[in-house]
């Protein structure tokens, strides 16, 4: 088993959201880390479950973990049937040397956390656990209660659903930051020019804002359609609008802010030197925990 990051992360892939993270540092079985990385929210019920698990064996960590996963999945999927508009993955604030981990990264990214939003909870559980964290099948076997035959043929037929999907090269962060520049420079300025010499012609852009917050109702597609919607969500914001760079899901990324308040993240998918994918999350509930960024302790 390649041991190299922690259960906060097993869950965050899994599942999708901080909210859903009750479980234990996986692999460090540190008793401080697993009652740091256990949600506010937590029950005590549940936090000396932790406890229990952190100072027993390894097996059952990875068993809770994977149970608690799989239950935050299931409900996010029952949500998401009365959400209004897009559905985004929660913005994961890290720092830049998660890219140092180029697996990990790449699963934390959010191309690829949108491709695993097409899995089932339990295939996303199976191919996390073994592409991600090389978990054996027997053990993942034990976590999804499924038979070790059954979890080969799950990890076999996700593998190619997301690599059907996943973006086709490896871009580097000095890539993205360059293109995430223009788009700091119009937020700053107005001035679009550098935008438009950055996207491709078939760009998507998708917008979360929940319900809350103004956002497109479905993906915008087309590289005018993209930049007439740009500029109108640039000029409708009440107050001084700035871009901070930082680092989301492993990616850079820009912080915007309005009036020095947050208001949304804007992460973008780069092939072939061009921006073919922006995202923005702006729905205040997915906020609430980026201004820290979440610590990853490689072994």
């Amino acid at each position: 088993m390649t041991q190299h990051t922690g259960g906060r992360t097993a869950v965050i892939v899994i599942g999708g959201g901080y909210a859903g993270v009750l479980a234990a540092n996986r692999l460090t079985r540190r008793e401080d880390v697993a009652v740091t990385l256990v949600n506010p929210r937590a029950t005590f019920v549940e936090r000396l479950r932790l406890h229990q698990l952190v100072a027993g064996s390894h097996d059952a960590v990875v068993d809770y973990t994977t149970r608690r996963a799989l239950d935050r999945l299931r409900a996010l999927r029952r949500s998401k049937e009365t959400y209004v508009g897009p559905w985004l993955p929660e913005p994961l604030l890290t720092s830049p040397d998660v890219a140092e981990h180029a697996e990990l990264a790449e699963s934390l990214s959010m191309a690829v956390m949108l491709v695993l939003e097409t899995l089932s909870p339990t295939e996303r559980a199976v191919f996390v656990l073994r592409e991600v964290f090389d978990v054996g099948y027997d053990e993942i076997a034990e976590a999804v209660g499924k038979t070790p035959a059954a979890v080969r043929q799950i990890a076999h037929r996700s593998r190619r659903h997301v690599d059907a999907r996943r973006p086709r090269e490896v871009v580097s962060p000095r890539q993205a930051r360059a293109a995430l520049t223009s788009f700091q420079h119009a937020v700053e300025t107005g001035g679009l020019q550098g935008v438009l010499d950055v996207l491709a012609p078939d760009v998507v852009l998708i917008s979360d804002g929940g319900g809350v917050r103004s956002a497109a109702l479905r993906p915008v597609t087309g590289i005018e359609k993209v930049v007439r919607l740009l500029l109108v969500g640039l000029g409708d914001k009440e107050g001084a609008l700035t871009g901070e760079p930082t680092t989301v899901n492993g990616d850079p990324a820009l912080l915007l802010r309005v009036d020095g308040e947050i208001d949304s993240v804007m992460t973008i998918r780069v092939e072939g030197g061009l921006v073919t994918g922006i995202y923005f999350v702006r729905n205040p509930a997915k906020l609430t925990h980026i201004a820290a960024a979440t610590p990853f302790t490689p072994n």
